[in-house]
């Protein structure tokens, strides 16, 4: 018999006051529980809008409540949104129970059914709202019994857990809060809890939204589900929870064919990154997005709202652009088979000495050889199609052959460079949740001490002690041998798994992050087979000829066009360590006759030239293609490096991680086309659509496209070799490729760039700068480029930066400048310099400042942080004091 309880305290609605919650969205529901017993809910519910498209039922986790909703209440247009409070939590009935996640998955069905709730419902949930919530879609759409009449729409989850290891202790705040008698005292004595869970907010909300989620929870008898919630969490194999969430685990393959969205703060100390991983590994056909710099109470850091809202409108609708017909396709790893045969260098690398340069050279044959074993090697141990491999091996020989080895067997290489600097870096593999880390001793030891996941191979040398050290299972040695060992007397093809799907995943790239985290940038084989062939059109390379290249990309991508990669000596994560000695050393190592550097790699060139000897000097006025790239190249620079080079050509092919090569031009053709507004990058490759997507006064770009001259905006690209997509970045994804332009523009996808530009009467791209580096004042936008390059012509200024500073109606420019004659600290210019500074670049500048040295990216050295530079520069004029 059924029977009504009586609570230890009965619902109640919220005080009035509370910013963002309406008072009209409270009401109290009386329904069952999952028991059978009557209880009263405290219910936040939009109402049924006419036309609705369905309802979005909300479900919150600990120590929080429905309030947690109250961005999506106030914005879901044509939705219902239903956000209760779980019993015991908010301002719901306190049952006087210790209610089990079994029971609260049936609480919900209970107050589901009291609510005579219908039709399309989409379930959002967030912490153990979340493992509330996939239970509760489970039970209405499993192969189980459903409630009647509801279709159950899609899922959606925030920082949540599918499954927790059985036997593993639980999260570290979580396994302190339930250590023995420490429980009580955090979670109901005190509030400590609900505090630390408001701590982990970036930023912190404002006072008075974090006493509204403290408004329920006032008394210890109040902040009993609290207590109750976290001692539910999983702590053993024997804990009650453990088979249920197992249970409920395992049940998600129910969820195929629902709609699923899961977004992510990376910073939680809580739901880590494990826990993304297994989300995937459950739901892959979910779409997924990180929000980087984030935390645990996502809703409260980020714009989940807005990101549940676009999904919502999404689904369905193919944003991608039609590639047109497929080009024709060759594996990147058929170009060494082509050559199996052949004795002649494809790898050349160059090490410094005392008694002059040391020479490592790979043969074709060889290098052939050892990815066929590498890739027999890596299936035998473990590496599957599909999964992921973290490259953390510098430039050469060895980093070629065990990037085609996972290209041949279908694994999704990542490749994230050092440069990215230890935070980074680490940001980045852990983002990209590799299964397996092949990396040199330094980078294991790295992987080992910040907890990188994936198992682990060792790349080069490395001692048995360390390599116990590191944790690492074997040696990339070794994984060779073992593939040799297969491959005897057999065919390679019977050994090999079978040739992975030109459209699956290849490769992970990760941008530089010169404006924000770096992103993970996915290319299909096919894409990676266009990359290939379009970089060849701009290094004039091919068969048998060399190219020296202090640029990762282009380096891995030489045997697929059938050059000798010379790799120089330097640190090629610091592209200002070339030195002009090193370069004409590898030149001669190579017999080549093209060289790819960094504008950074450039100038040190430059600056080192005195240091050359006859013979170098020599073999530098051999080279007759000279290119560079990672950062718009000044003329000036082009220039000086082509009296080292007499017989160059220097060239500027423009790209980005995402679209690489998009255009090219020579500096011959940079001259002629003579002075304007930024840097000529010149006309697109053969294939390639650029067009802009103009300005408005507020400096956003608009999603039409145009190709109309002299029309500044945001430099759109579109070609076959565009990427797949950004990984885990579904909001970038979609930002990047929402674009609508004229049928004329041709196939191929599209790729918003971030930079500002304008095409000129002869189709020739100029660049002007960053989306995100664009002064917006009073008087319209403002791009920097073109006035930089204005402010360098002055005698005494060697690289300038124009940022903005103050209010947007009275915003000033000001140029921050490093003097050819170094500076020692910060200081204004001197006024006749300053007036020269004003008067070269036609601007009323409010101040011209000289510091010792720009802030530039980690990995080209080159890109200035114009950013960073801006927040010192309105700090400095304000009056406070610090050097940047």
């Amino acid at each position: 018999m059924v029977t009504s309880a009586r609570g230890t305290a009965p619902a109640q609605l919220p005080p009035a006051g509370l910013p963002g919650l309406r008072p009209e969205w409270s009401r109290l529901v009386e329904g069952r529980d999952a028991e059978g017993q009557v209880r009263t809910w405290h219910v936040l519910d939009t109402g049924s809008p006419e036309d609705s498209r369905g309802t979005l039922l909300c479900l919150h986790g600990n120590p929080t409540w429905s309030y947690l909703w109250r961005d999506l209440l106030a914005r879901a247009e044509g939705w219902r949104v239903i956000a209760p409070d779980h019993l015991d939590m908010g301002f719901s009935e306190r049952t006087g129970t210790r209610r089990t996640l079994a029971q609260r998955i049936g609480d919900v069905r209970g107050l589901v059914a009291a609510l005579e709730l219908t039709g399309r419902v989409v379930v959002v949930g967030h912490d153990w709202g979340g493992v509330i919530a996939m239970g509760w879609a489970e039970s209405v759409h499993g192969p189980g019994s459903r409630p009647d009449g509801i279709d159950l729409d899609g899922i959606a989850l925030c920082n949540t857990a599918a499954s927790h290891p059985a036997g593993a202790p639980p999260p570290g705040p979580l396994q302190v809060a339930t250590a023995p008698g420490v429980l009580p005292l955090v979670t109901s004595r005190t509030d400590a809890f609900l505090r630390t869970a408001l701590a982990l907010t970036h930023p912190r909300p404002p006072a008075e939204v974090q006493e509204a989620y403290r408004a329920p929870y006032r008394t210890p008898e109040r902040r009993q589900g609290i207590e109750a919630f976290v001692a539910d969490v999983p702590t053993g194999v024997h804990h009650p929870t453990q088979a249920r969430l197992d249970e409920l685990a395992a049940d998600l393959v129910h969820l195929a064919d629902v709609d699923a969205l899961l977004l992510w703060g990376p910073k939680d100390p809580v739901f880590t990154e494990h826990y993304l991983r297994d989300l995937r590994a459950r739901l892959p056909h979910a779409v997924v997005h990180r929000f980087e710099g984030k935390g645990h109470l996502l809703p409260e850091d980020a714009d989940v709202a807005g990101a549940v809202l676009t999904w919502l409108a999404e689904r369905g609708r193919e944003r991608a652009q039609p590639g047109g017909v497929p080009s024709e396709y060759r594996p990147l790893w058929r170009f060494l088979e082509e050559r199996a045969d052949s004795d002649a260098d494809v790898v050349v690398e160059v090490r410094g000495g005392d008694d002059g340069p040391s020479v490592r050279r790979i043969s074709w044959r060889l290098l052939h050889r050892r990815t066929t074993e590498l890739a027999a090697g890596l299936a035998a141990h473990g590496v599957l199609p599909g999964q992921r491999v973290s490259l953390l091996v510098p430039p050469g020989a060895d980093l070629t052959a065990v990037l085609y080895a996972c290209l041949r067997i279908g694994a999704v290489a990542v490749i994230a460079d050092a440069g990215l600097g230890v935070k980074g870096l680490t940001r980045a593999v852990n983002g990209a949740g590799p299964d397996h880390v092949i990396g040199i001793e330094r980078a294991l030891l790295a992987a080992r001490a910040l907890r990188w996941p994936g198992r682990r191979i060792a790349a080069g040398p490395i001692s048995d002690a360390k390599l116990r050290l590191t944790g690492a299972t074997t040696t990339l040695l070794e994984v060779a041998e073992i593939g040799a060992r297969l491959l005897a007397g057999r065919d390679p093809a019977d050994v090999l798994p079978p040739e992975p799907d030109p459209e699956a995943h290849a490769a992970i790239f990760f941008t530089s992050g010169s404006t924000g985290p770096a992103k993970g940038v996915v290319y299909t084989h096919r894409q990676m087979a266009l990359f290939a062939r379009a970089m060849g059109q701009v290094t004039r390379t091919g068969p048998d000829s060399g190219l020296v290249t202090a640029f990762a990309p282009f380096a891995l991508m030489g045997p697929a066009l059938g050059a000798t990669c010379v790799v120089p000596d330097m640190d090629v994560t610091k592209p200002r360590t070339l030195t002009a000695a090193a370069l004409a050393d590898a030149v001669v190592a190579g017999g080549s006759s093209s060289a790819f550097l960094s504008p950074a790699a450039m100038a040190n060139v430059i600056a080192t030239a005195g240091d050359l000897d006859a013979a170098q000097r020599e073999a530098l006025a051999g080279v007759r293609t000279l290119l560079s790239a990672g950062a718009p190249v000044h003329p000036r620079l082009q220039q000086r490096a082509k009296e080292l080079m007499p017989l160059a050509e220097p060239r500027t092919p423009y790209g980005a991680t995402e679209v690489l090569p998009a255009t090219d031009i020579s500096l011959a053709e940079v001259l002629a086309a003579g002075e304007g507004e930024g840097i000529c990058v010149g006309l697109p490759l053969p294939g390639v659509t650029t067009a802009v997507a103009p300005l408005d006064a507020d400096g956003a770009a608009a999603e039409e496209v145009v190709t109309t001259a002299g029309v500044t905006g945001e430099v759109c690209v579109r070609a076959e070799h565009v990427k797949d997509h950004y990984d885990q970045l579904w909001l970038t994804q979609l930002a990047s490729t929402r674009v609508r332009a004229p049928q004329d523009l041709g196939v191929g996808r599209w790729h918003r760039t971030g930079d500002v530009g304008h095409l000129d009467e002869q189709g020739r791209l100029w660049i002007e700068g960053r989306l995100a580096h664009i002064v917006v004042t009073g008087d319209g936008v403002v791009t920097p480029v073109g006035i930089e390059q204005r402010a360098e012509t002055v005698d005494g200024i060697a690289r300038a930066a124009l940022v903005g500073v103050g209010p947007r109606a009275a915003r000033q420019l000001v140029v921050v400048a490093e003097a050819n004659e170094p500076v020692a600290r910060t200081t204004v210019a001197a006024p006749p310099l300053a007036r020269a500074v004003r008067a070269a670049t036609g601007r009323d500048l409010a101040a011209v400042l000289l510091v010792p040295a720009l802030p530039t990216d980690v990995r080209h050295n080159s890109k200035i942080d114009r950013a960073r530079v801006a927040e010192w520069a309105e700090r400095v004029l304000a009056g406070e004091r610090g050097e940047l």
